[in-house]
């Protein structure tokens, strides 16, 4: 079994999974091209197109991460090789904890007193219950349906929506158009983990926003191409190229109250985008949840094994993008 690496910290994937099959060749795609030839499978994080016009033999490929849009969309990937995503694999807590802190930042008004500190005001606002203060999540798949049971245990009312039916304990779940819309009405904080499909893209625009109460919030760790940005800063009280300066006291002028983003759709973030100087906007720089390589370990050492022993492994859909 030859298996090739594309990633950041090649290297150490290499040490890892040689380790745990020794009898395999485990390559790097910085190694010669005579070194790196004839791969049985991938494993790599947003492989670049000439790995695959070199790797014409691949049998599988194992994608470091949860998201495979920027795999599905390489105009060079073969057509019918299997691919395997991460499921969880360690992210979810890091998650759930970004998360927790998003909702909190607004629930327990931490965006209003970093406003009265610049203005040296001190003046205590009234505490909304956890139990009034509704959360929507978009997207209950592996991740999704850990970070909604954690706010549900936490003892926020939570909202879960997913394109087809599920059911998860103190959740309440819609799915479907009119489902989406339900649940817009009755959140004060909306977080985004969905895949980035066509059928996501842009889901958060205009009409989506204007759905949410006033003096909602917005979150998302999930994918930047969720969110039309123009609709978001509007929403927000400041249109496309406005001065970036606050204007605003208590919960601002926009219908949206605030934003804490990860995730854009161009990254890094350009310096000329407006979100980096909004007063009610938290940017971090795609962060929320980082793959940590020894949970994710077990499950490519897992998928590599199935795969040499002819075993059925659950691969990603590449029309439905996940």
């Amino acid at each position: 079994m030859q298996i090739l690496i594309h990633a950041a910290d090649a290297k150490q994937w290499q040490t890892a999974i040689a380790s745990a099959l020794p009898t395999a060749k485990v390559m790097t795609s910085n190694a010669a091209l005579e070194d790196r030839q004839n791969a049985d499978y991938l494993v790599a994080w947003q492989p670049p197109s000439w790995l695959f016009e070199e790797q014409t033999g691949l049998k599988g490929i194992i994608n470091l991460g949860a998201g495979v849009d920027s795999l599905l969309n390489n105009p060079s990937l073969p057509a019918g090789i299997p691919i395997v995503k991460l499921r969880d694999a360690g992210m979810a807590g890091p998650m759930i904890d970004y998360v927790r802190y998003a909702v909190l930042h607004f629930q327990r008004d931490f965006d209003c007193y970093a406003r009265q500190q610049r203005r040296f005001q001190w003046q205590e606002q009234p505490l909304v219950p956890k139990e009034e203060w509704g959360i929507g999540v978009l997207g209950l798949g592996a991740i999704g349906a850990r970070v909604a049971q954690a706010l549900s245990d936490d003892g926020f009312p939570v909202h879960g929506w997913s394109r087809s039916p599920k059911t998860l304990d103190g959740v309440t779940c819609h799915h479907g158009e009119s489902g989406l819309t339900a649940l817009l009405g009755q959140v004060k904080s909306l977080v985004t983990l969905l895949p980035n499909t066509q059928a996501t893209r842009q889901i958060i625009n205009a009409e989506t926003l204007a759905a949410l109460p006033v003096g909602a919030s917005l979150i998302n760790p999930g994918r930047g191409s969720l969110i039309d940005e123009a609709a978001l800063l509007e929403a927000l009280g400041m249109a496309e190229g406005e001065e970036s300066v606050d204007k605003t006291d208590g919960e601002g002028r926009g219908r949206l109250r605030g934003a804490v983003l990860d995730a854009f759709d161009t990254e890094p973030l350009p310096a000329d985008n407006p979100l980096w100087g909004h007063p009610r906007v938290l940017i971090t720089p795609h962060m929320a949840a980082p793959t940590p390589r020894h949970a994710a370990l077990d499950q490519v050492i897992e998928t590599l094994k199935a795969w040499q022993a002819g075993e059925h492994v659950p691969s990603v859909d590449p029309a439905a993008g996940y």
